[in-house]
């Protein structure tokens, strides 16, 4: 019996040290080396909610160096974030947009994109995430947004990403959920 559990355990663990492996390999060719598009002009820059880890200052920096008249940040923050006080304020030289997604969620934002693109003409536009972040981001943009007359920017914040194998391994995990989800929600309404 003792044997028969050990075995148990082993195998389990093995398995566990396997799949972990594959989601940390798969992951790392997925997400962590996901390509950026390369910058041209578009009609908007959409910064996606996150961490505050510089997205608000980069996408505000893109429309500054004339990559696109308006940013469109996503807001799903409390009131008093200091961070989004500061960026959305309204300013003369680029028109700042700060709206909170319904739901709060990278879907949300596309939906949001798509209504605003719809009222002001947009055919295209930057979208700023995290590197990791960007394929789920792309699918989801391609779902919600994208038409024969649209297309997407896809760029990622520059910055590094100081994660442990855990954070890691989290990271991905959360991605492929998210990446689920997506195809499970389907087209968007």
């Amino acid at each position: 019996m003792r044997r028969r559990q050990r075995h148990l355990v082993y195998t389990s663990m093995a398995a566990l040290v396997m799949l972990l492996f594959l989601n940390g390999a798969s992951g790392t060719v997925l997400f962590a080396r996901a390509k950026a598009d390369p910058l041209k002009s578009a009609d908007a820059i959409v910064v996606l909610g996150g961490e505050h880890d510089g997205r608000e200052a980069y996408g505000l920096s893109l429309a500054e160096r004339g990559y696109a008249p308006a940013v469109l940040l996503s807001n799903p923050y409390s009131t008093r974030d200091k961070v989004m006080q500061k960026a959305c304020a309204p300013r003369t030289d680029i028109e700042v947009i700060c709206v909170p997604p319904v739901p709060g969620t990278t879907r949300g934002e596309a939906i949001f994109t798509r209504k605003l693109a719809d009222e002001r003409g947009w055919q295209s536009v930057i979208v700023v995430s995290w590197r990791y972040h960007l394929p789920r981001a792309r699918r989801i943009f391609d779902e919600c947004f994208v038409t024969p007359g649209r297309s997407v920017i896809m760029r990622d914040v520059p910055r590094r990403y100081p994660f442990s194998v855990a954070q890691w391994q989290y990271t991905y995990l959360y991605q492929y959920g998210g990446w689920v989800k997506a195809e499970i929600q389907g087209p968007c309404s």
